[in-house]
C-alpha cells in the first residue's frame, strides 16, 4: 500500500524510489475525480478485450508508462491469463514495483524509453493505455509515439489516452490552474508543497491543449476520436482504429 505523499521534490522532478513509495496517494490527492477516471478507463478497456474477441483468442493490452500498475491491475484481477498484458516503463523504481507486484510473469514488463522505440509484441494490441504518460515525453516525440500505437493496434482496437492539458485560452488556463490548486489544497497539500511541485515539474511535464492532442491522434491515423472524461486541466480520450 502506498504511503502518504510528503515528498519534497528537487529542482527537477524525478520518478525515484521516494515518489514510487507514495505514488498512489499522490495521484488520488492530485487528480480530480481520480477513481471516476480509473473506473472509466477499465470499463472502456474491457469492451475491447472481451466483447471484440472470440472465446478462443487471447486479448492483448499494452500499458505505456505503467508506473506501479494501477491501470492494469483490475484487468489482471478480472481475466488473469485470458489476456496478454504488456507493461512499459522506464523509471527503475517503477520497474521494481511492477516486478514485485507480478513476480509470476503474468504481466510482460518492458524496460523501455518510448523516445527510443516501441515494445516488441507477438501481435497487435486490442487496447493500449497511456494514462498520464505522454505528457512526460518531449513534444517532438509525441506524434511518432502515437503513430506507433496506431501501427500496433488491431483493426477496430482502441487507444485510451489521459493527459493533463492546457486551457484553450490563457484566461481559461489560469482559471483551470487556480481551481485545480484549490482542490489540491483541500486534499491536504500546503501552498508551499503545491508551489515546489509545480516548479519541479516545469519542463518535465509539458501539457498541450485538448485540441492539439485530438489533432495528434487524428494525424497518427485514428479516425474515431472522442473525449470520455474531462475535469478542467485533465482529459481522457478514446480513439478507435
Amino acid at each position: 500500500m502506498s504511503e502518504r505523499d510528503e515528498v519534497e521534490p528537487g529542482k527537477s522532478w524525478e520518478f525515484d524510489e521516494e515518489v514510487a513509495g507514495v505514488f498512489d496517494d499522490m495521484l488520488e490527492r492530485s487528480i480530480p475525480q481520480y477513481e471516476v477516471m480509473r473506473e472509466a478507463v477499465t470499463d472502456l478497456a474491457v469492451r475491447f478485450l472481451v466483447e471484440a474477441n472470440p472465446p478462443d483468442r487471447r486479448g492483448r493490452v499494452v500499458d505505456l508508462g505503467a508506473s506501479r500498475g494501477e491501470a492494469l491491475a483490475p484487468l489482471v484481477d478480472m481475466y488473469r491469463r485470458a489476456v496478454e498484458y504488456h507493461a512499459v516503463e522506464v523509471a527503475p523504481s517503477m520497474l521494481d514495483a511492477l516486478r514485485r507486484r507480478w513476480p509470476d510473469e503474468v504481466v510482460i514488463i518492458h524496460d523501455l524509453d518510448l523516445r527510443e522505440g516501441y515494445p516488441a509484441l507477438r501481435g497487435n494490441a486490442d487496447v493500449t493505455l497511456a494514462i498520464l504518460t505522454i505528457q512526460f515525453t518531449p513534444i517532438e516525440h509525441r506524434l511518432r509515439i502515437l503513430r506507433d500505437v496506431w501501427d500496433h493496434t488491431r483493426e477496430g482496437g482502441g487507444f485510451i489516452f489521459v493527459e493533463k492539458v492546457l486551457g484553450a485560452t490563457a484566461r481559461i488556463d489560469d482559471l483551470f490552474k487556480r481551481t485545480y490548486y484549490d482542490l489540491k489544497g483541500k486534499n491536504g497539500y500546503s501552498p508551499q508543497q503545491i508551489e515546489r511541485k509545480r516548479l519541479s515539474l516545469e519542463g518535465v511535464l509539458v501539457p498541450v491543449t485538448a485540441h492539439m492532442n485530438e489533432e495528434l491522434l487524428r494525424i497518427a491515423g485514428f479516425s474515431e476520436v472522442d473525449c470520455f472524461w474531462r475535469w478542467g486541466p485533465f482529459a481522457g480520450w478514446i480513439a478507435i482504429k
